[in-house]
């Protein structure tokens, strides 16, 4: 199904589809009941990315069918937050009849917030001079009269910013609101709906969780923050520097005192914590202080590698957030040796697309 082709009234079905494709899939596993924690049908997308399409005088943001690779031109597109539909749908116009600003644009990228801010990435195949600048400081003073918006230009090797590239995304988690500063063309969740329930169901199975808590793929800190009201102390690894940025600054934003942020990879950080390397950028940093009997991970469809994977297996409690059932499913084989699993979710983050996002919380037998 093309996302211009969404009808909201078949969201339950194809939850229904996900739902009983996750349970046949982990069937082979003791498995709790699946707790399913769904999505709004449309507008639930905070980002968004298109291809500019230029046939004569026309502009237009197009798809390319995953079937047909037929490529389709997008005016409106439903899975994307209103704010971004309505800024694709200003912005084009004014591109198209704006010679510098269009000429060799290549693709569009938005990003936005719960509060309707939003950035805008330009990427071209030209380099950027002053002329540039000029038009998109123009263009950007017709935009803001309307939206509270900020520009980007990207070519090879280039990246101007009119001002700021990153947005501040309010997230409410249970009574809370959190400030998160989100840089453009790093990693974000997309549904910041379902992004409140996963973080919501996180603080939930590790509520009784005792000592400290241990997040690898941290980002900029959108488990490590919430979380640390359940933990005397947290230690989260990174291997983007400027995630890492982002993330001290959140924490900054949100006034926490108990979570240290660490420059590394899961891989190094399991050779530091092995005193098998030495690594300058743990100087300050004393890891036999930490008590982690808890671990979390968020890792990329890969899953985890097999020496991280045997480390994780030292902790009593581990909560493992998967956007990847099929890894996940060969991560549990393993971790099936020494825990249980207590807790089984199921986060419809992507709807009416073949995407899952689950999370299991495992406690050691």
């Amino acid at each position: 199904m093309r996302p211009t082709e969404i009808n909201p009234a078949d969201y339950d079905k194809q939850l229904a589809q996900k739902v009983d494709s996750v349970e046949q899939s982990f069937a082979a596993f003791s498995m709790p009941n699946v707790e399913v924690f769904t999505s709004a049908a449309l507008n639930y997308r905070m980002r968004a990315e298109f291809r500019m399409w230029h046939d004569g005088d026309n502009l237009d943001h197009v798809m390319f069918d995953q079937a047909t690779k037929q490529k389709y031109s997008v005016n409106q597109f439903p899975p994307a937050s209103v704010v971004i539909n309505k800024v694709m749908a200003k912005l084009v116009p004014l591109l198209k009849d704006n010679e510098v600003l269009r000429r060799k644009l290549f693709q569009i990228d938005y990003l936005s917030t719960l509060t309707d801010e939003v950035l805008v990435t330009l990427v071209y195949h030209k380099p950027l001079e002053e002329e540039w600048l000029i038009e998109a400081t123009a263009l950007r003073t017709v935009l803001r009269e309307e939206f509270k918006i900020d520009l980007i230009g990207r070519a090879k090797k280039q990246k101007v910013l009119l001002d700021k590239d990153y947005v501040l995304e309010a997230l409410p988690v249970n009574e809370r609101i959190y400030t998160f500063k989100q840089i453009e063309n790093s990693f974000t969740q997309p549904n910041a709906g379902v992004n409140s329930k996963m973080l919501e169901w996180a603080l939930d199975v590790t509520q009784d969780c005792e000592g400290d808590l241990l997040e690898l793929y941290c980002g900029a800190g959108n488990f490590s923050l919430p979380l640390a009201q359940n933990f005397k102390q947290v230690l989260a690894t990174e291997i983007s520097k400027s995630s890492v940025a982002a993330a001290q600054h959140n924490i900054r934003l949100n006034n926490i005192d108990n979570v240290t942020i660490l420059r590394m990879s899961s891989e190094e950080f399991v050779q530091a914590l092995n005193n098998e390397r030495s690594f300058r950028r743990l100087e300050g940093v004393n890891l036999q202080k930490y008590n982690c009997q808890t671990v979390l991970v968020d890792p990329p469809r890969s899953g985890l590698d097999d020496e991280t994977l045997a480390m994780v297996q030292g902790y009593a409690n581990i909560v493992y957030i998967s956007c990847n059932p099929e890894t996940l499913k060969d991560n549990l084989a393993v971790l099936s040796e020494t825990h249980d699993v207590v807790r089984f979710a199921l986060f419809d983050q992507f709807p009416f697309t073949h995407h899952v996002e689950t999370g299991v919380f495992l406690q050691k037998r």
